[in-house]
């Protein structure tokens, strides 16, 4: 499993249950590394995509509410990690699978991931949902940077890829 997350210069990604920095060339990284693989998300999440489930992929979202998911066809529910980490074992092997969000799907999960793949926006915004700091974590080393650009909003950003010591990748 490998995470991929937007964040800007703190760490933080999310606001209100909204990503914080639009990002065109992000969105398009984003798309073309999980398309045809199965993507994990916690239910916030899942429901902060205007058009239902993500096309071209096995949405699997992970919700403590018991019967959610009935209603929105195109997604499996899982009501717990083990649970979830059960329904994805299956693709580890195949066309992967991808880390998708929120901050407590995140923080919990991130120590399973061998990959993460970063955005990184040079700004700071008001927060309030962040992403562990990679840079500070002894467990995650810096493999890759790829030049990236300069938002419409004027954002410098870079893409950064890490790798999890600890699974020895």
């Amino acid at each position: 499993m490998n995470a991929i997350v937007s964040v800007t210069s703190d760490w933080a990604i999310g606001n209100e249950g909204h990503l914080i920095v639009p990002n065109r060339d992000d969105m398009r990284r984003f798309v073309a590394l999980t398309t045809g693989a199965t993507v994990l998300m916690g239910r916030t999440t899942f429901e902060s995509f205007p058009n239902g489930p993500l096309k071209g992929r096995r949405n699997v979202v992970v919700t403590r509410q018991p019967s959610y998911g009935s209603d929105h066809p195109g997604i499996e529910c899982a009501h717990s990690l083990d649970a979830a980490l059960e329904l994805v074992a299956p693709d580890e092997e195949g066309r992967g699978v991808w880390l998708i969000g929120g901050e407590r799907l995140y923080r919990s999960l991130l120590p399973r991931c061998e990959r993460c793949y970063v955005t990184r926006n040079r700004t700071s915004v008001p927060a309030d949902a962040y992403f562990p700091n990679l840079d500070a974590d002894p467990d995650w080393e810096l493999e890759e940077v790829e030049e990236g650009g300069v938002t419409n909003a004027g954002v410098a950003f870079d893409f950064a890829t890490y790798r999890n010591l600890a699974l020895g990748f």
